[in-house]
C-alpha cells in the first residue's frame, strides 16, 4: 500500500509532472513543496449585473405593496402623501420666528446624541462599570415595583402622577 501511495503522489516523465494524483501545474517549477491556485473567472462587467433592471423592478413591487395595503393605486399613494408631508413641515417652518435658534439647537441636539454614544460606548469597555451598572438597574427597578406597583394605593399615586404629568405637558383636557 505504501508503494502505490508513493508511486502517485511524485510520477515524473519528461514532460509533466503529478501532485498528488492531479494534473500538471502551469509553472516553470512544479514540486510538491509549491502549490498555486487556480485563477478567478473575470469579474462581471454592468450589462451581466443588470443592478438597475433589478432595482427598478423591486421598487415597482414595493409600490404595489404599498398600494395594496392601502387600497389605493400606486400613483395616487405617491401623490398624496409625500406633499402632505412636506407642506406640513414648510408649514411648521414657516411658522417659526427664530430659526436660527431651532436650527442650532437641532445641531446641537446631533453632537450631544453623538458625544453621549460615545461615552456610553467608553464606559461599557470598562471592565467592571457594566456589571456594576447592569446590578444597580436590576436593584433599582425591585425598588421601583416594590414602592409603586405592588400595594393598590401606591398604583393609584402612580396613575395620578403620570396624569399629572401628561397634562402638564399637553394641557388639560
Amino acid at each position: 500500500m505504501a508503494s502505490s501511495t508513493s508511486s502517485t503522489l511524485a510520477l515524473s516523465s519528461s514532460s509533466t509532472t503529478l501532485i498528488d494524483g492531479k494534473a500538471p501545474r502551469h509553472s516553470a517549477t512544479a514540486s510538491p513543496q509549491c502549490v498555486t491556485l487556480p485563477t478567478l473567472p473575470p469579474p462581471l462587467t454592468q450589462t451581466q449585473n443588470r443592478p438597475s433592471k433589478t432595482t427598478a423592478y423591486c421598487r415597482k413591487i414595493s409600490r404595489n405593496v404599498v398600494a395594496l395595503a392601502t387600497g389605493e393605486a400606486p400613483a395616487e399613494v405617491a401623490a398624496t402623501e409625500l406633499p402632505e408631508i412636506t407642506k406640513t413641515i414648510q408649514e411648521a417652518w414657516d411658522k417659526l420666528e427664530d430659526k436660527y435658534a431651532v436650527t442650532s439647537l437641532a445641531v446641537a441636539g446631533v453632537v450631544a446624541l453623538w458625544g453621549s454614544t460615545g461615552m456610553i460606548s467608553a464606559i461599557d469597555r470598562l471592565p467592571l462599570v457594566p456589571g456594576v451598572l447592569e446590578l444597580v438597574g436590576i436593584g433599582y427597578s425591585g425598588w421601583f415595583a416594590y414602592r409603586n406597583l405592588i400595594f393598590k394605593p401606591d398604583r393609584e399615586a402612580l396613575i395620578k402622577k403620570i396624569k399629572d404629568a401628561y397634562n402638564d405637558i399637553i394641557g388639560s383636557s
